[in-house]
């Protein structure tokens, strides 16, 4: 005899939400916690500093990338959004070009991130240079982390985890919305970080 998870589609009368949904908010709350501890540091390290200390951003960083690594990133966020309205609208062959764009843009965010720190590093500013450049590699390295992770899970439901869109076609439709749920965090968090590290 099987036993059936519950509340895989179906939303849960004590919270309103699929377990799944669940879940992933729960979650998303602890990464608002860790950024939000990383960010309120950086906010009491710039804030301490002696007056004429702390760099501006653009005086060390390339603001031209980081501006088109964030129009990258929102592009992507687009292009997931796309993927589960696609499989909302059961067209399965748009949401693997959705899902595909999505997973590209990921890898393109994260190419030119690599350029970006070689050149840092060949210009020797490495995170023991300053603060400033200890706490960019510190919140910019976390951020690239969860979009590695994001670039693993889309590409499993891209590939192999896209089998279940045959077997149980809702249940795959939440699983997008979830991933997307993370993506959407994982650009919302690049927003914050531009402007605080490239722009003031």
């Amino acid at each position: 005899m099987s036993l059936e998870v519950p509340y895989l589609v179906k939303e849960r009368p004590d919270t309103g939400l699929f377990n799944a949904k669940l879940g992933i908010w729960l979650f998303l709350a602890s990464e608002v916690m860790l950024f939000g501890a990383l960010f309120s540091t950086y906010i009491m390290l710039r804030v301490g500093a002696p007056p004429g200390t702390w760099p501006h951003g653009s005086s060390i960083l390339n603001v031209p990338i980081g501006a088109f690594n964030t129009i990258v990133l929102i592009g992507s966020s687009v292009t997931m959004v796309m993927a589960w309205a696609s499989l909302k609208l059961k067209d399965f062959k748009k949401f693997k070009f959705f899902l595909g764009a999505t997973i590209g843009l990921a890898f393109v965010f994260l190419i030119v991130k690599a350029f970006e720190y070689g050149a840092k590093f060949e210009h020797h500013l490495f995170p023991s240079h300053s603060t400033f450049l200890a706490i960019y590699f510190t919140l910019t390295g976390l951020h690239a982390l969860h979009i590695i992770g994001g670039i693993v899970v889309n590409s499993y439901f891209w590939g192999p985890g896209a089998k279940l869109w045959t077997t149980r076609p809702e249940q795959f439709v939440n699983r997008i919305e979830i991933a997307g749920l993370y993506w959407h965090f994982v650009d919302l968090v690049w927003i914050f970080l531009f402007p605080i590290l490239y722009l003031l």
